[in-house]
């Protein structure tokens, strides 16, 4: 079996320039990383991430952080980074907190401390004063993926932007009987999502001079279940119903558009929903959404560490800016009455 010794007897370098070569790092000349490049695979060599990283210094590990798996969002964004660290050669160690305490104490205060990763990203959650100070005196590098944590760079959409966009579209159709699906996330989602997201719907209906009810602020738990059974409450009171609902996430909206199916509502004569995503169940679903691509978030995440290590063209400071789009489809129209 071919080794790195082997290489760099062929190429007539030091082992720390193979593993340089073939992992980009800086300090190798183009034309010789392309002669050891070629050697190494004419001789069938592999990178081990261990030999890699004896030469480098690092662990050639990336640690992900996340609050839950079962959430689209969360595994969306961690698949992204996953193709992103495949191809730098780069393991994924993935801390799932899955909302114990347990699990933080053993990431913030025993894996993260003894230094099994070069980075870490963090999908979508909170950190405490005491888990942030601990990272940034790390000197890891580190980003955020969703809503912000003071002190630490972040990609993410601009939350209350964002919804406030979606609400004046329900606006622009003539709506003005609007609920809102909000509310926290069990599983631990960033605070500052949801809040965002609650002040750009209550801008948009203040902006219009549209006065909101307390009791059509709903809590869906940016879940598909809760928010059908929150939503099927609201149908079973009596009273009026709204005309229109914006829903924090699709997943939430999907919930709202099976809850009026329960009841006979038709979407979207008497009822137009939109929500926050473009959830891989939105086109089935004919619902439209501010549509967001966390799968390019995670890998801009990634390649963004993995250029922070290596100082290239990526290696940035500043937070980043994700996009989000207006995807009109079925499930919105304007009012019938």
């Amino acid at each position: 079996m071919t080794s790195i010794d082997d290489v760099a007897h062929a190429s007539g370098v030091s082992i720390a320039t193979v593993s340089r070569a073939l992992r980009g790092l800086p300090n190798v000349s183009e034309a010789t990383r392309q002669r050891i490049q070629g050697i190494a695979e004419e001789l069938g060599y592999v990178a081990s991430s261990s030999a890699s990283g004896l030469a480098s210094g690092r662990t050639l590990a990336m640690g992900v952080v996340a609050p839950s798996v079962s959430r689209w969002f969360y595994t969306t964004v961690i698949e992204g980074i996953d193709s992103a660290l495949r191809d730098a050669n780069y393991d994924m160690i993935l801390y799932n907190l899955a909302s114990r305490g347990g699990d933080r104490e053993r990431v913030f205060h025993r894996s993260i401390l003894r230094k099994r990763t070069d980075a870490l990203i963090a999908v979508g959650m909170d950190f405490t004063a005491a888990e942030r100070e601990q990272l940034l005196s790390l000197g890891h590098p580190t980003i955020m993926i969703g809503g912000p944590v003071r002190g630490i760079r972040h990609i993410g959409i601009e939350e209350r932007g964002v919804a406030q966009e979606a609400t004046e579209y329900l606006i622009s159709l003539g709506h003005r009987d609007i609920a809102h699906i909000g509310g926290d996330d069990d599983e631990g989602l960033n605070r500052q999502v949801p809040l965002g997201r609650r002040r750009g719907f209550l801008d948009a209906m203040q902006a219009a001079g549209i006065s909101t009810r307390d009791d059509w602020m709903m809590s869906g738990g940016f879940s598909l279940t809760v928010s059908r059974a929150v939503i099927n409450e609201l149908f079973d009171r009596p009273g009026p119903r709204p005309t229109a609902i914006f829903a924090n996430s699709d997943e939430m909206a999907i919930g709202a558009m099976l809850a009026a199916m329960d009841h006979g509502v038709s979407i979207p004569g008497d009822l137009s929903v939109i929500g926050i995503d473009n959830h891989d169940l939105s086109e089935s679903f004919g619902l439209t959404t501010m549509a967001q691509d966390p799968y390019e978030q995670g890998s801009l995440g990634a390649r963004i560490l993995l250029d922070d290590l290596t100082g290239g063209p990526l290696s940035r400071k500043t937070s980043v800016r994700a996009t989000a789009r207006l995807l009109r489809r079925r499930s919105t129209a304007p009012p019938q009455r």
